[in-house]
């Protein structure tokens, strides 16, 4: 019995000395903690920095808010602005037509597919077209299909000299690969 009271003894003198242990480290984190120097002026701009942002935030979804209107009218107009699936096939034909008889580019191929976009009410017109002129003339021809009333995006242009030509100063030969949209009914 002695002897278990002596393993007793030491269970409970281990046990004091690692509570005491730890509490001289708490103590020394504590200490630590409280003599670093505060910054209040440093921790307050802080603050008033992400209030500004959070409230610069704020006001920038409230803008949108209150103009939604007028980006959903002007999303209007512009599907307004496209030519009716109807007759837009023929105008578009006539547009690059008139377009490339008056830069001097003759038209060589032009294929269309189409794909529905059914929730704007509205179709995409791949339009793929190629053309036989000189540099100059592509050019010209690339500009005024940007400038056409008509909205077409230009989506890629392959280069290939012609055939006939081998001293690279004639005509070249350009595969365009073009954008549209018409609105269709509804």
């Amino acid at each position: 019995m002695g002897r278990d009271f002596t393993i007793r003894k030491r269970a409970v003198l281990i046990a004091l000395g690692l509570l005491l242990a730890v509490d001289v480290a708490l103590g020394a984190y504590s200490w630590h903690l409280a003599s670093a120097p505060r910054r209040p002026q440093t921790d307050w701009e802080a603050l008033t920095l992400k209030f500004k942002l959070r409230k610069a935030d704020i006001d920038r979804a409230d803008k949108i808010r209150r103009d939604i209107h007028v980006t959903e009218r002007q999303f209007e107009e512009f599907e307004k602005s496209l030519l009716p699936a109807s007759t837009g096939y023929s105008s578009v034909a006539a547009d690059l037509g008139s377009t490339a008889k008056k830069v001097g580019l003759q038209i060589l191929t032009l294929g269309y597919k189409q794909k529905g976009i059914p929730d704007r009410n509205m179709e995409e017109v791949t339009i793929d077209a190629t053309v036989n002129g000189d540099y100059a003339s592509v050019v010209h021809f690339l500009n005024d299909l940007q400038r056409s009333k008509n909205l077409y995006a230009i989506d890629g242009l392959a280069l290939a000299s012609d055939t006939q030509n081998q001293a690279g100063m004639g005509p070249i030969r350009v595969g365009l690969h073009v954008r549209t949209y018409f609105r269709t009914g509804a």
